[in-house]
């Protein structure tokens, strides 16, 4: 009998360590801990993702930039479109001073994802240029920084056809030629904000929930197909130049102050949770510094701690965004 209550509380012992040890890795985490436990034990990008053909969208700034980056060091094949076609050029020459690809495994293609109408015809040059498309990352897209009622109508269309329609027309090309191979990856650059809800991005939350809605539906019409991956992103606040390209009250009018944006994750660690999320064929990670990461897992399993949570938080926002300092600045746990 004594053994056996040793035996009890040596087990009880031993499952308070455990839940200590991922309490302890969860507050210094930077994403959900099934992406860290695929970044510790999982595959790794250098294996899984050397020699395929990789289309970036948005690569000529920020996270798409820091992504062909990341992926011509790996090795991957590269397809990067953006409007600037002069910005790609750029990414493109730094991609082969810092890789061991030559100038044929990076193509250059300027497209417009609002424009639909060439989407075919870009996905078409893509796949005549390297014979297929392995991995399609939807990243293009514009954020927001304005309140709903200071904000015309016209700018919540405009983030629509950009963020939302233009990425699942895009998918849809692609799609068709991995249905045909039975094989491929689609990762979607969604935000903690496809999760949440926050003062100040209305339209650009809106376009996020859509894209998570859009993407779990299409994961569950391609059940034929399970070598072909629909993974989500959901990066929190990134160093990228994102907030100095954001949509404002109206479409004339840009963020005369983006604000301080030292205090947010460095995008090479985003980028790199990116890639080793898709090399892991991860259905939806989270990559974000607390609180944002927190309020993710209160949205998810406690949704109305998460609203008292945000109401709050949400004021701190609105009153650094008018004080004209980074809406986020106050929540970083890093000093400058």
């Amino acid at each position: 009998m004594a053994g056996a209550c040793a035996l009890c509380l040596a087990l009880a012992g031993g499952a308070i360590l455990v839940l200590l040890v991922q309490l302890l890795r969860w507050l210094r985490a930077d994403g959900d801990l099934t992406l860290l436990w695929a970044e510790w034990r999982g595959k790794k990008p250098e294996k899984e993702l050397r020699g395929k053909v990789v289309w970036v969208t948005g690569a000529s700034s920020g996270i798409g930039e820091e992504l062909a980056y990341q992926l011509s060091k790996i090795g991957a094949l590269l397809a990067i479109s953006a409007r600037r076609e002069d910005e790609l050029e750029r990414v493109k020459k730094k991609c082969l001073e810092i890789s061991n690809l030559g100038e044929k495994d990076i193509l250059v293609l300027r497209l417009d994802l609002t424009d639909r109408s060439t989407h075919e015809a870009a996905t078409n040059s893509v796949l005549k240029h390297f014979g297929k498309i392995d991995v399609l990352i939807n990243n293009g897209g514009r954020s927001q920084r304005s309140l709903f009622v200071d904000t015309n109508l016209d700018v919540y269309s405009a983030i629509i056809e950009l963020n939302y329609l233009g990425t699942i027309s895009l998918t849809k090309h692609v799609l068709n030629h991995m249905i045909q191979r039975k094989k491929g990856k689609i990762v979607t650059v969604s935000s903690v904000m496809g999760i949440m809800g926050a003062p100040l991005a209305t339209g650009y939350c809106a376009s996020k929930h859509a894209l998570q809605g859009f993407f779990n539906s299409l994961r569950t019409e391609l059940t034929d197909y399970p070598e072909i991956s629909i993974i989500s992103i959901c990066p929190g606040p990134v160093q990228s130049q994102i907030i100095q390209n954001v949509f404002t009250e109206n479409l004339a009018k840009s963020l005369e102050n983006s604000g301080d944006q030292s205090h947010k994750m460095p995008t090479d660690r985003c980028v790199r949770l990116t890639l080793v999320s898709a090399a892991n064929d991860l259905k939806e990670a989270w990559i974000s510094d607390h609180p944002y990461l927190a309020v993710c897992y209160l949205w998810q399993y406690a949704p109305t701690w998460a609203w008292w949570l945000m109401n709050r938080m949400g004021k701190r926002r609105i009153q650094n965004f008018k004080s004209g300092v980074d809406a986020d600045a106050s929540y970083s746990r890093k000093k400058k």
